[in-house]
């Protein structure tokens, strides 16, 4: 009787137990920690680590598109001349004459003029950026590089003041009247300076799509494949970010070219007898 007693005693108290544990794991349990995000949110003004907001990207990256209005696709900047001569005929031939014209030719004039365009702009400097339109225009050194320049100048700018408008956008280019001859880089960093897109992702993204639209044209003219092209403006990729960022510390003194094939090139053009491109 007494071990039983003692027994009863036992599993009360072990079940008292059991209960109170299932309790407090139940109290527990029914207070879960609110979850904290793995990120916090991003607002479209945040910038990025180089200085850029995502909005700013977003309008390069449409501004540079293929699918932007200015017909790049059919210029070759004298390239198509250079092929039917035999001196590109290999993706090394190519990126060796886009190289030459980046450090020495309309790359590094372009790179310039954009940066200095790009200033007087963010200044509303109105007479400055003319100025540099003038001699943007002046450097052209034949007639379809005159073509090139200023009639992609002319849509860009055209078309970004339609569907981009501003105020300090829409003053700027009212310098420059449809009758007036307006380059493409001047274009470019007028519409950047303006919407305050910094120079150096602006500068960056203008030389990158000024290659990659001369070697779109040698995948169709050599022809070359897909992958050689990409290969050819990954392998220049360093060049552009050098370039510019020299540019960028350049003087309008220090403006120049040695680049003479490819001027010749897009004089040869002018009378080739089988042309898919306009220079």
């Amino acid at each position: 009787m007494g071990r039983r007693t003692t027994m009863g005693i036992m599993i009360t108290t072990i079940m008292a137990t059991v209960t109170g544990m299932v309790t407090v794991t139940a109290t527990v349990m029914a207070e879960p920690k609110p979850l904290q995000p793995s990120h916090p949110p991003e607002t479209s003004r945040r910038e990025s680590d180089d200085g850029i907001t995502p909005a700013a990207l977003k309008k390069l990256l449409a501004w540079l598109s293929p699918s932007f209005p200015v017909g790049g696709f059919s210029y070759s900047h004298g390239l198509e001349w250079a092929i039917e001569d035999g001196t590109v005929k290999t993706p090394a031939d190519l990126e060796a004459w886009l190289a030459d014209i980046l450090r020495h030719g309309a790359g590094w004039s372009d790179a310039v003029l954009f940066a200095h365009a790009h200033r007087a702009a963010s200044a509303d400097d109105h007479a400055g950026l003319a100025a540099i339109n003038e001699l943007a225009v002046a450097l052209q050194p034949s007639k379809e590089r005159h073509l090139e320049a200023t009639a992609q100048g002319r849509a860009f700018l055209s078309t970004v003041a339609a569907t981009w408008p501003n105020e300090r956008l829409a003053a700027a280019a009212s310098i420059f009247p449809p009758d007036t001859a307006v380059t493409y880089p001047v274009a470019v960093a007028l519409a950047c300076g303006t919407h305050d897109i910094p120079l150096a992702p602006a500068l960056n993204a203008y030389l990158g799509a000024f290659l990659a639209n001369f070697v779109s044209a040698a995948v169709r003219a050599v022809p070359l494949g897909q992958t050689d092209g990409q290969r050819v403006i990954a392998a220049l990729s360093p060049l552009i970010g050098a370039t510019a960022q020299s540019a960028s510390a350049a003087t309008l003194d220090e403006l120049g070219g040695a680049a003479w094939r490819a001027d010749i090139a897009s004089m040869k053009h002018e009378t080739q007898y089988t042309r898919l491109f306009r220079s």
